[in-house]
């Protein structure tokens, strides 16, 4: 059967769209995770406490759509990555799981007894649910990066040789610190919007002011690590777009520095990190100026930029083997079949737009900031 696309764009399309889930979880999920992160700090009072969980409480549930899309994706477009990555990382996605059920178990239960104790721990559960998965996250792009310890036989098996202790280095530390910083930066841009104005407002300007400077240093020394550290692979030899799903029959080197060949290839590509350093600069202005939207939009494109910075660098690999380059996982070797590509796209067209439009539709229904007043009146409130 004749379909209207080819292969090779088929994958190229599936490579783009999970780049876009990625983001969308860390547009919207992603401030979720920041306020979490924040809520201990910037909020001194139970009734403080109460305003910042309100701020993502109607909508966090919904938002976790855009995490299980990327994962579902991941599984049906991208076989092979799922296989090496979910079995690899098992321990690390483990602890990410661990933190993230802790969020909607705290959701719950904080507000059924009046006990300040009792109220405090699961406070510090919102906490940990916000910044384990935003650290682990981080560190496992960093391990992308520097590429995975697996290694297929000839009969496409994966073995892992790796530990969860050893999945963090220097490296990939500054990019769990760097994926801290900016979701926290995201999440105090949220509070700003969301949160009546007042002491926790003053409290998480303060914070992201401190966030977005050390997200910028971080990305900077990121950058340092790519350009001269020990990190890049290569693809050698002939490449071909539309063959067969198989690792093993593509050539691939590590080469140190190798992660910026696309940006000499192809110079529009730059536009990542520079939206990357430009919106965390623009959101930091717009917490000195006290200008919510401003702070919110420029955290949005910090974020975009520096997730798009991770998938152009790479492309197109999409987990290289630092003990097995030629096991390594690329746009070209690793997607599900020609027609299962497809029929997941016509299905992602009709179905995603309605997606987009009812999340629009909730976030309008449900704008507004969480103030004293409603926490009083409103009992369905957390």
């Amino acid at each position: 059967m004749e379909l209207p696309l080819d292969f090779a764009t088929l994958r190229l399309i599936w490579w783009a769209l999970m780049g876009v889930l990625l983001i969308g979880f860390a547009l919207t999920d992603g401030f979720d995770l920041g306020v979490g992160a924040l809520l201990p700090f910037v909020a001194k009072t139970d009734a403080e406490r109460r305003m910042v969980i309100n701020t993502v409480g109607a909508t966090w549930e919904g938002n976790q759509v855009w995490f299980i899309l990327g994962g579902g994706a991941i599984f049906a477009a991208w076989p092979f990555v799922y296989a090496v990555s979910f079995s690899g990382f098992y321990l690390a996605m483990f602890l990410v799981l661990a933190a993230l059920i802790l969020r909607p178990v705290a959701f719950k239960y904080r507000s059924k007894r009046p006990d300040a104790r009792w109220r405090s721990a699961w406070d510090w559960a919102l906490f940990v649910g916000g910044f384990v998965p935003a650290l682990v996250f981080g560190v496992a792009v960093g391990n992308v990066l520097s590429g995975a310890p697996f290694q297929l036989d000839d009969t496409l098996r994966s073995t892992y040789h790796g530990s969860l202790l050893g999945l963090f280095t220097p490296f990939t530390l500054v990019c769990g610190l760097l994926s801290v910083c900016m979701l926290v930066l995201h999440g105090a841009a949220w509070l700003g919007v969301k949160a009546e104005r007042g002491p926790i407002q003053d409290r998480a300007r303060t914070i992201g002011l401190v966030a977005g400077f050390l997200g910028l240093a971080l990305f900077a020394i990121g950058g340092l690590f790519v350009a001269y550290g020990d990190l890049g692979f290569r693809i050698t030899g002939v490449l071909d777009t539309a063959g067969p799903s198989n690792p093993l029959r593509t050539t691939v080197e590590a080469a140190p520095g190798a992660w910026l060949d696309n940006y000499g290839r192809y110079p529009w590509m730059m536009l990542a990190p520079t939206f990357g350093f430009f919106g965390a600069m623009i959101a930091m202005i717009g917490l000195q100026l006290r200008n919510e939207p401003m702070t919110l939009a420029g955290s949005s494109v910090s974020a975009l930029g520096i997730i798009s910075t991770v998938g152009l660098s790479m492309f197109p690999f999409i987990l290289p083997s630092s003990i097995s380059p030629q096991s390594s996982l690329t746009v070209w070797n690793a997607s599900s079949s020609h027609m299962t590509l497809f029929i997941m796209l016509v299905v992602t067209v009709v179905f995603l737009p309605i997606v987009l439009a009812y999340t629009a539709w909730v976030y309008k229904v449900l704008w507004g900031r969480s103030t004293t007043q409603a926490l009083n009146t409103n009992p369905d409130l957390y």
